[in-house]
């Protein structure tokens, strides 16, 4: 059942539990999995733009390529944990910081 607010504004929760089912469910977790993969496309364009960097500089300093950095950005490729950790520490002068939720 939905939860109504004024003006008939549904919580986000409420929206996402309407249109990909219940944690736990196939398609939610497909859902869950892919915005993961955007966060991570969204934080590291977002870090890139703060040090000053091209998609090409960032490229060339971790050893990669442009369209690499790229298809991170933009959720077309998934990166590998090793390969996020070396563009963020050669690339931008960072660390990664991974936690796990139970």
């Amino acid at each position: 059942m939905k939860k109504q607010h004024k003006n008939n504004v549904i919580s986000f929760d409420t929206f996402i539990d309407d249109a990909y089912g219940p944690v736990g469910t196939k398609k939610r977790d497909e859902f869950e999995a892919g915005f993961e993969n955007f966060k991570i496309g969204a934080l590291l364009h977002e870090a890139r733009l703060k040090k000053g960097l091209t998609q090409e500089e960032l490229a060339r300093k971790a050893g990669t390529t442009k369209s690499y950095i790229s298809k991170i950005e933009n959720n077309v490729k998934e990166v590998r944990l090793s390969t996020l950790e070396k563009i963020i520490k050669l690339g931008l002068g960072g660390s990664l910081e991974v936690s796990i939720k139970i």
